[in-house]
């Protein structure tokens, strides 16, 4: 793992971009030290750089978590296959003309869900050598679908916060039912893109012991500032 840049963000948060081989990724660490680690993830194929997934961290990392992202393999600034880029392109024009997108979104997620999770456990390895880092080790992500599979083949991974919000593919709607961790699940009850009985469905399906839903009302975006507090509140149960 090599540091490319560090700054110290007004809440003593300190903000270190990484690479690791091709990986690019951000760690973010608090001031107190050894701190519990969180994996989060945004959408497939949004930058690390995204303003919310930054927000999030920021605010994770101040409450005494070491948090870190990458962008996987064909998201962010990565190269896409031709494949993707395909998948993309007819999504783009499936949902200017009305057209139905879940298959569209299968041939989309699906491969990005595969290539991704390999480069996590690599990247998990390479955290927990760092100082002042340790487990056990939580999620916390809007790409639930990464999130469903991380779940089920990383032991290392103890508890885990998922957003209703993205497309979950059928496989890994039945991979949910072997997730036996604590989860928590935000759904936005009037969510243009995601069907709320899907959402439901996808979280009876879920074979953990302790499961919570939270929802609010409002769209994709609306989910509101005090479920990142509680979500704080759910990693200081499992992971302090």
């Amino acid at each position: 793992m090599h540091f490319t840049s560090e700054q110290r963000l007004d809440d003593g948060v300190v903000e270190r971009d990484f690479t690791l081989g091709e990986i690019p990724g951000t760690l973010w660490t608090p001031g107190s030290v050894p701190a519990p680690l969180v994996l989060m993830a945004h959408n497939n194929g949004l930058p690390k750089a995204d303003p919310r997934l930054v927000a999030r961290a920021r605010y994770t990392a101040a409450r005494g978590y070491a948090v870190a992202t990458i962008d996987a393999a064909g998201c962010g600034d990565r190269p896409r296959s031709a494949a993707d880029e395909r998948a993309r392109a007819d999504l783009r024009r499936a949902m200017q003309t009305g057209e139905p997108v879940d298959e569209i979104f299968e041939s989309l997620i699906g491969p990005l869900v595969d290539d991704a999770v390999p480069e996590w456990p690599t990247t998990l390895d390479a955290l927990l050598e760092l100082p002042g880092i340790r487990g056990p080790v939580g999620y916390s992500g809007g790409w639930t679908a990464l999130g469903i599979r991380l779940a089920v083949v990383e032991p290392r991974i103890a508890a885990a916060g998922f957003f209703a919000g993205g497309y979950v593919p059928r496989a890994q709607r039945e991979e949910a039912r072997h997730i036996t961790i604590p989860l928590l699940f935000l759904l936005q009850w009037d969510d243009e893109g995601n069907p709320r009985q899907r959402a439901l469905d996808l979280f009876e399906a879920f074979g953990s012991e302790e499961k919570t839903l939270h929802a609010n009302p409002g769209g994709h975006t609306g989910t509101p500032w005090f479920e990142l507090e509680d979500g704080c509140r759910f990693l200081d149960r499992h992971l302090k």
